[in-house]
């Protein structure tokens, strides 16, 4: 479908804007994302329009190759700078950041441990066949069918966060044969350069112990029979650049490593993730090789320093995993100039999704790109706004990029680096069933998580009695269907 472009002021809606409205700028997509000779997005050898054509927008796409590939670069730039001071380092994947059975598989085929932290992500590592005991369990109030859930299933590691906590798994491993194997979660008191929501390690927040009360908690441990204490865990916050403030935490982590290990051996330190990835041309991640040689060398100093042998190590990135490998395709339902001040005009372009399969701009004011993925375009840039269906005014897709002027309903538009929290975050707002997960390897697509339909929903509600056939028009194809 086409129209006319919208016009805007020179210097306002092309101010700022890229040479090429049409470029997809490889730090912010898959690897493997290009475009047709008819100008198509194509994603992991599949054209964007037959992906719509097939599964219906809005549509998460996770491209596996690109999962693979980070996860292998992230195994093998912690393994290299630990053995480069005679340690060990084990990675896990963060599973918050988008977690299904498949996903799970991917990971631990690749080599990585496996985070979870509730009930339900539990149940999906088992679900995935993913060895117990390459599994550790976070969360801030498990509970206690939780921990008895992980105790039997024998996961290899839990990262206490409370006193409360340590009560409840002594008294839940008192009487079993083999002492469970647990963290001490600290807060180090270092503040990520993040939004705060983000930051973990602050003291005024629910997650772990001061440096101070970790003290204490690690003597509790130790005093319950049912309980060994393998080391410390810390994390200061998500989507973070440089190595600054890691290397700052882990000098502070190391000092209470030393002091507790005065009292009993304590073989691993866990610095957690947050490792930050690109949503944009303006964001610049440090490579993860540079991450890995900086915060495993601090640790080596920090350790030197103190005269102790240094720990072996572990690492939860997700992320840096999963986020660039996930693209979210939307079809244009209406567009909408807008007169700013100054004569500066910006164009609304609605699409059938929004803060339901993408809550994170509306939760921290994140951004991100969008680009064309039907068709290219010679029309000027125009400055837009991508918009939600939703009846909020935050409902917000992409704050401010550009499109090119003639974008019209029917236009198919990608947003980039949509792997990690979009799934995980995502929720039925207004009634609107979330999109299925499509998987791409080798030219070939695949659900691998289920969309929902209004009847789904439905289905639920106790004053249901159906069946009633949903308003909203189903996929052109079945998602339960193979290949494409």
């Amino acid at each position: 479908m086409s129209a006319a472009p919208h016009s805007a002021s020179p210097s306002s809606a092309t101010s700022g804007a890229p040479a090429d409205v049409n470029e997809l700028v490889p730090a912010v997509w898959p690897s493997g994302a290009t475009r047709d000779e008819s100008g198509v997005l194509t994603l992991g050898g599949i054209s964007a329009t037959d992906l719509r054509a097939r599964f219906g927008t809005p549509l998460w796409v996770l491209d596996e190759d690109e999962v693979r590939a980070q996860a292998r670069r992230a195994r093998a730039a912690f393994t290299a700078a630990a053995a480069a001071h005679g340690v060990t380092a084990r990675i896990y994947y963060a599973g918050k950041a988008f977690l299904s059975i498949e996903v799970a598989r991917w990971v631990t085929e690749e080599g990585l441990s496996l985070d979870v932290c509730t009930g339900g992500e539990l149940a999906v590592a088992l679900a995935a066949g993913v060895d117990p005991a390459r599994l550790g369990f976070h969360g801030n109030n498990k509970s206690e069918l939780e921990l008895r859930a992980a105790l039997d299933a024998g996961v290899g590691t839990i990262v206490i966060d409370s006193f409360v906590e340590i009560a409840r798994l002594a008294e839940l491993t008192a009487a079993r044969p083999t002492p469970a194997r647990v963290m001490i979660r600290v807060n180090s008191g270092v503040h990520a350069e993040t939004h705060d929501f983000l930051a973990t390690a602050h003291e005024d927040q629910k997650f772990g112990f001061t440096l101070t009360d970790a003290v204490t908690a690690a003597a509790r441990v130790r005093e319950a029979p049912g309980l060994e204490l393998v080391g410390l865990h810390g994390h200061i916050g998500s989507q973070i650049f440089g190595t600054a403030g890691f290397v700052e935490s882990a000098a502070r982590l190391v000092d209470l490593h030393a002091a507790l290990s005065a009292d009993g051996p304590l073989p691993l330190l866990n610095l957690g993730g947050g490792f930050g990835i690109a949503y944009t041309v303006r964001d610049d991640p440090t490579p993860i090789e540079d991450l890995a040689r900086g915060i495993v060398d601090a640790v080596a100093a920090e350790s030197a320093a103190h005269g102790i042998p240094m720990p072996d190590l572990a690492f939860e990135p997700g992320r840096s995993i999963v986020g660039r490998a996930g693209v979210t395709l939307y079809s244009v339902g209406t567009t909408k100039p807008v007169t700013l001040d100054e004569g500066r005009a910006r164009l609304y372009v609605s699409v059938d999704g929004g803060m339901s399969d993408n809550a994170r701009p509306a939760l921290y004011g994140a951004e991100y790109s969008v680009r064309l993925a039907s068709r290219t375009s010679e029309a000027a840039p125009a400055l837009v706004r991508v918009v939600g269906k939703h009846c909020e005014s935050g409902d917000i897709v992409v704050d401010a990029d550009h499109l090119p002027g003639d974008v019209a309903p029917g236009d198919l538009l990608a947003v980039p680096a949509t792997g990690a929290y979009c799934f995980s975050l995502a929720s039925t707002y207004n009634y609107v069933p979330r999109p299925p997960v499509v998987a791409l390897r080798g030219g070939e697509a695949r659900v691998i998580v289920r969309g929902e339909t209004v009847d789904d929903l439905l289905s639920r509600d106790a004053g249901y009695t159906g069946p009633v056939r949903a308003l909203v028009t189903p996929a052109p194809e079945s998602p339960m269907e193979g290949t494409a």
